[in-house]
């Protein structure tokens, strides 16, 4: 989690970034906050999710439209980041700051709140769901080891089923030797 402070005209803005991996992660981490600072008077913030950002939410809290959240959200783009979500808490000081102001001043929390915040760099993943005989058991283990997967698991039914985590650069690779394979079935989400 990082966090930074920004004044602008007695107003406080206070910019927090923490990673999360889910909608409820992200909601979660929001009402902490409001927990943390009941007495601000906006709690704006954007999020993104997914391998490229597909899953979005941005949030004015009670702003003007577009004067938040929509600044906090383009420097989650502009940073080219996903699975964060950034929060700006704002304290009145009194002093209205018309549209222009806020934009500002929520750009340039969301900002300096990157800018200081320690990104982590993560292979994109995909998860991979396998089915079979047993009898091909062993060499699918094998070639899950081959191309550096992650086995979240196994279920003992009729047939193999096995869920697995790949790196997206092994991807084309592990379809090519399963595609050879007639008796595997697999999806890929």
């Amino acid at each position: 989690m990082s966090n930074v402070l920004l004044k602008e005209k007695s107003s406080k803005f206070l910019g927090f970034a923490c990673p999360v991996n889910s909608e409820s992660e992200a909601k979660n981490y929001i009402e902490k906050l409001r927990t943390h600072h009941p007495k601000a008077t906006h709690h704006c913030y954007a999020y993104r999710l997914g391998t490229y950002g597909e899953t979005y939410r941005i949030n004015d809290d009670g702003e003007p439209t577009g004067s938040a959240g929509l600044p906090i959200y383009n420097q989650l783009l502009s940073h080219n980041i996903t699975h964060v979500l950034l929060v700006v808490v704002r304290y009145f000081g009194g002093t209205k700051l018309g549209i222009g102001g806020l934009i500002k001043a929520y750009k340039s929390t969301a900002k300096f709140t990157l800018d200081y915040a320690e990104i982590i760099i993560r292979e994109a993943t995909l998860i991979i769901k396998l089915e079979s005989d047993y009898s091909f058991q062993h060499i699918i283990y094998k070639l899950l080891e081959k191309y550096r997967a992650a086995v979240i698991g196994s279920y003992p039914e009729k047939t193999c089923k096995i869920i697995a985590e790949i790196k997206l650069s092994e991807k084309e690779f592990l379809i090519k030797d399963l595609s050879q394979m007639e008796s595997v079935r697999y999806t890929i989400e």
